[in-house]
């Protein structure tokens, strides 16, 4: 782990821009030590990983899931999620409801856009969020609240590609707010930006950047 790293991310970003800390396949240790260091806010991308760091780690850290959220994971992550970055479907939303409701909570989530070229990766287009957001069924959805919206650009060095991406979700941003959420002062987050291109993601506005190998290094996939 690179502390000076961290400490040279943090002092970059402006105010109002919050780092999130991706800790994924990293262990307990790691967290721990950043957390000590004044870091609180870990961006997890598998619910029973995050569960079990959850259950060792000191309870007021603020945990993000980030990463494609299936149904039957919800309820590992529903009594405790801090903020969920990654919903891309109404049948998601309607589960993340149900658990809340088991859990007393209400959940704050950001709506996932896919921005980018690559077919790999999920999300909204603008016309399907739309849809879902004048449904009977979200209007019934009590115990979600929509903070903001999240995207990830193509992984390339082009950088005038990622900066149009990072716009255009921003753009999304403004026309949801304006549309759906004028009356929604929680409606104010854009989560976008990762280690290779968040000084442009925070150029283009965005309010939560998730970075993880800038800080902990390469992962290592077989733990």
């Amino acid at each position: 782990m690179n502390i000076e790293k961290y400490d040279e991310i943090r002092a970059s970003l402006p105010a109002g821009v919050r780092l999130v800390a991706v800790s994924k396949f990293k262990p307990a240790e790691d967290i721990s030590a950043l957390y000590q260091h004044g870091q609180r806010v870990f961006g997890e991308n598998h619910a029973q990983e995050m569960k079990a760091k959850h259950e060792v780690l000191p309870q007021d850290i603020e945990w993000h899931f980030i990463g494609h959220l299936q149904t039957n994971k919800v309820k590992y992550i529903a009594p405790y999620v801090s903020l969920i970055h990654s919903i891309d479907s109404l049948d998601l939303l309607k589960e993340v409801n149900k658990q809340a409701v088991k859990n007393n909570r209400v959940i704050p989530c950001l709506l996932q856009f896919h921005i980018a070229d690559e077919e790999t990766k999920f999300g909204f287009s603008l016309e399907e969020c739309s849809a879902m957001l004048n449904s009977p069924d979200f209007q019934e959805l009590k115990n979600v609240k929509i903070h903001g919206v999240m995207g990830m650009a193509t992984f390339t060095d082009n950088q005038e590609q990622v900066r149009g991406e990072f716009r255009h979700l921003h753009q999304i941003f403004e026309e949801l707010k304006s549309t759906y959420f004028a009356q929604n002062p929680d409606f104010k987050e854009i989560s976008m930006g990762m280690s290779e291109d968040f000084p442009i993601a925070v150029e283009e506005g965005s309010t939560l950047v998730r970075i993880g190998s800038a800080i902990f290094g390469p992962r290592d996939y077989s733990i």
